[in-house]
């Protein structure tokens, strides 16, 4: 298994159009987001400033491009060119492709949760206790793996050919309606309510809950452990069904 973890890293280290989007991008859509805002502008309904907020919402939108594109579309693709099937013919168990193509991924996604950090501290003078910096990294690194399940659940669920347009819709749906891109106290009553029970409003509330240096709301770990829950057994019950298929 050690030797595909290498291989599946060495694959996503020279794919330069997927280190752009999941390691670079999350830092210039900061720069924009924030570029104009100063460092005691609070973000409405909340004690952060725009600056300090949009850095844990980029961090985790980072992840999340690292961990769901890198995986669904991957997946996809090697099911239906027989890589996955020739894989089935070695020693390798099941789970071992499975935890490869996580481990990739996760290994991926934590250079962008740090550039996003460093360009924060360097650019817009964010400022934490190093014990912050620390939880921040663990949490939002830790709490991205909810999302390579659902990504490779996708992976499993579509063809090469519909694999590319459910991940961007689900992609830019979860990140645009979880707050990712913009604060949800910025939506209507209604929207803000739905926003609350996705698990990307979850994900970058932990983080927000850490810069405050207060407990994270209990609803929003419900909401990561059962959307993890959901994402992990969708992933099992396919790779199950891809099997007994082939």
């Amino acid at each position: 298994m050690n030797s595909l973890i290498k291989l599946e890293l060495a694959r996503a280290l020279r794919n330069r159009k997927f280190l752009f989007f999941s390691v670079i991008y999350p830092s210039v859509l900061f720069l924009i987001i924030a570029g104009n805002a100063d460092s005691t502008t609070k973000v409405p309904g909340s004690a952060l400033t725009l600056p300090t907020y949009m850095m844990v919402s980029m961090a985790s939108f980072g992840a999340l491009t690292a961990v769901l594109m890198g995986n669904s579309e991957r997946i996809a693709k090697e099911r239906e060119g027989g890589w996955v099937r020739q894989l089935r013919l070695t020693t390798l168990p099941g789970r071992g492709y499975v935890l490869a193509k996580t481990a990739s991924a996760a290994v991926v996604s934590l250079p962008s949760i740090v550039i996003v950090f460093a360009v924060a501290a360097a650019v817009k003078d964010v400022r934490l206790d190093a014990w912050q910096w620390l939880a921040l990294t663990g949490a939002i690194w830790a709490g991205s793996l909810v999302f390579a399940a659902l990504g490779v659940a996708i992976g499993y669920l579509a063809s090469g050919d519909a694999v590319r347009p459910i991940t961007m819709i689900t992609y830019f749906g979860l990140s645009m309606l979880g707050g990712l891109w913009m604060p949800t106290t910025t939506f209507p009553g209604w929207l803000q309510d739905i926003a609350k029970w996705l698990p990307t409003h979850a994900y970058a509330a932990l983080g927000q809950a850490i810069e405050q240096s207060r407990a994270p709301h209990v609803q929003d770990l419900v909401v990561l452990v059962v959307s993890f829950a959901l994402f992990a057994g969708g992933a099992a019950w396919l790779y199950r069904k891809d099997t007994l298929k082939a």
